[in-house]
């Protein structure tokens, strides 16, 4: 647990002259993307956990809710263009199931386990807190695609492999998503599989000349970390302590893409070809 509660310490340590929040939220600033959505009000559902509980208060058309954009952000050209936005959304989906290798290794993995992709039924765009580029949605067996933050093939491309791998586990590792542990286990391989490279960890600041070694996992558990508080309301000590139990088993599995992705490398072609090797269908 040493490098994600050095990464505590360091976050504590900077808001240290930060006025603390009101004592009746500071259960709500766990992360950034709560600290957004921190002001919305949320029902409880029948089981008693209330949408910002499970992440549904980062997807608000998940809740039945209808956009509405903001004149003042209409004038300015930030809003108003929702239908278009989704009409594009839909077409960088279309193309990267067509196109993007890890996608397609992604469908014909899900295929091969009994759990095939239908695009009508499946995936869905839509308007999201700015806080999140795409999510997957356990109860609907659905993957999102924020088409107000995701808004080019390349980043399409990532949110639809990274909600694949959890659609994945999902599909054939019998995941609870109530259970912290898996959530944190899923998040470990969607990072490791379809994120961190030596690039993005050096943006985050896990990397430097002196951990090399260690860049890719520290991303890897940087990432998983901030998935978690995301879309659970628990506190960074347990979120933490779920990453670090199940990091050293989750971060060796790699199914079924079967190898970490370097960034500027052929390895997504070198991955989507292996595909039947290792019994997997490919579109």
């Amino acid at each position: 647990m040493e490098f994600l509660t050095k990464v505590w310490a360091k976050e504590a340590t900077n808001a240290a002259d930060v006025e603390a929040p009101p004592a009746a939220a500071q259960n709500k600033t766990n992360s950034p993307a709560s600290d957004a959505s921190a002001s919305q009000e949320t029902t409880e559902s029948s089981d008693g956990t209330s949408p910002k509980d499970w992440g549904y208060d980062l997807y608000p058309e998940r809740k039945g809710e209808t956009f509405k954009p903001k004149w003042t952000k209409v004038l300015f050209g930030m809003e108003g263009q929702e239908n278009i936005d989704r009409f594009k959304c839909e077409q960088n989906v279309y193309w990267c199931v067509k196109n993007g290798p890890l996608v397609k290794l992604m469908m014909g993995a899900l295929k091969s386990s009994g759990c095939p992709i239908d695009l009508r039924r499946h995936i869905s765009c839509e308007v999201c807190d700015p806080t999140v580029t795409g999510g997957y949605d356990p109860k609907l067996n659905q993957i999102v695609v924020c088409q107000n933050m995701a808004k080019n093939k390349s980043m399409v491309h990532g949110v639809l492999t990274h909600e694949m791998i959890h659609m994945f586990d999902y599909c054939n590792n019998d995941m609870d998503f109530r259970n912290v542990d898996h959530l944190a286990c899923t998040e470990i391989r969607a990072a490791n599989l379809a994120h961190c490279s030596f690039l993005s960890a050096m943006f985050q600041g896990d990397a430097s000349p002196f951990n090399v070694k260690q860049a890719h996992q520290n991303c890897v558990k940087t990432k998983a970390l901030a998935s978690v508080l995301a879309v659970r309301n628990i506190s960074k000590e347990d979120a933490i302590a779920a990453v670090e139990r199940v990091f050293p088993k989750c971060y060796a599995d790699l199914e079924p893409i079967g190898r970490r992705i370097r960034r500027n490398s052929t390895d997504q072609q070198k991955a989507y070809m292996e595909g039947p090797m290792y019994g997997y269908d490919v579109y």
